[in-house]
């Protein structure tokens, strides 16, 4: 019997009505009419980024983490990063809850110089083997936070494949101002938790999985807070058995077909459902679900069995979407509010949705 069930409600959660609220990175550009209000540019020399995937960490507290960061020198609808001062990944913290007028960063963790840090080593760091390192979801396990980082050497494989040297996780115990790599903690390139969807209930972190990159199912783990850093004691769901396997990834069955991208996981106190959203690139299905690149989104009451996905925004209205990072502390809101990337501005925008049970 898993924990965070309601089987009293049969009605399906729908989510429609998506809308961009503000900015959260970037300068506006001419004729930009949309709220802003942070200036990452010059503040922090954050002029183009992606991601910004949110963890809870204490009180009204989130923190952040971008992808590949670009300094001065940026040039907007330049095939993504560019410019000066690259950085594989920074780390912005918020404590804004009244989202209706946008998403205010209080700060970044800053270098000597003021300008927003590489927090995990990216590929500067070790160019021949070392792209990039890239978070994928963040949690805090007690007192310690937590991000899970994809460390790529080819952006370009076949199937929908990222390549990766393997995946591991940071770990800070000062809320956020220092990381450290935890090596005990480490996925192999092949992995089905090379990226990670991280989220907390009833004293357990689950971690729904895919291999880097676009293509693959969803697999599915869980370890209690106390664990993290015992990968021994990590749980691996399997469907034909119906059972958590003890200490054994090879045993994780996919709980939701392919392709799924990256991905954010939530438990909705109000609607009592898991929400996962996740990118979907129609050239990876054999029987593709829409026709150009969507975020999609479904929901569980088991993390087990979920429904069918569901077109939450589409490419045709925000071209070269990617990348719906959920808000931890809007779990229990009849609006979904997430953070989503567009490769041509490349920068992270924050979102909003509407969502009723019907």
């Amino acid at each position: 019997n898993m924990a965070c069930k309601d089987a009293d409600s049969e009605k399906t959660l729908c989510i429609d009505n998506v809308r961009m609220i503000s900015r959260v990175t970037g300068d506006p550009l001419s004729g930009d009419t949309l709220l802003n209000p942070n200036n990452t540019g010059p503040d922090f020399d954050v002029y183009g980024t992606d991601l910004g995937l949110m963890w809870h960490m204490d009180g009204n507290r989130v923190g952040m983490f971008f992808g590949d960061t670009s300094g001065e020198g940026f040039v907007v609808n330049k095939n993504g990063g560019n410019g000066s001062n690259w950085r594989s990944n920074v780390l912005a913290f918020s404590s804004d809850t009244e989202l209706t007028d946008g998403l205010k960063i209080d700060s970044m963790l800053l270098d000597a110089d003021g300008k927003a840090l590489e927090v995990c080593a990216g590929g500067k760091t070790n160019p021949e083997v070392y792209q990039t390192s890239i978070p994928t979801s963040a949690i805090r396990a007690g007192k310690t936070d937590c991000v899970h980082i994809m460390n790529i050497y080819d952006w370009g494989a076949p199937h929908g494949r990222w390549l990766t040297n393997f995946s591991s996780v940071y770990t800070s115990n000062d809320d956020g101002r220092t990381w450290e790599r935890r090596e005990e903690v480490t996925f192999s390139p092949d992995s089905h938790f090379s990226q990670v969807a991280y989220a907390k209930c009833d004293g357990w972190i689950y971690m729904l999985g895919t291999q880097a990159g676009r293509g693959d199912a969803a697999y599915l783990a869980r370890f209690l807070e106390k664990d993290l850093l015992d990968m021994k004691a990590y749980e691996y769901w399997n469907g034909e058995s119906k059972e958590w396997i003890r200490g054994n990834e090879a045993a994780a069955t996919p709980v939701l077909r392919g392709p799924v991208g990256e991905a954010s996981l939530i438990w909705h106190k109000k609607f009592k459902r898991w929400i996962l959203t996740y990118n979907y690139d129609p050239n990876h299905d054999e029987n593709p679900l829409t026709k150009r690149h969507a975020i999609l989104y479904c929901t569980s009451k088991d993390l087990v069995q979920w429904s069918e996905p569901k077109v939450l925004a589409e490419a045709d209205r925000y071209p070269a979407l990617y990348c719906a990072y959920i808000h931890p502390l809007k779990d229990n809101d009849d609006q979904l509010w997430f953070i989503m990337s567009m490769w041509g501005p490349y920068n992270a925008f924050l979102m909003c949705a509407d969502m009723k049970l019907e």
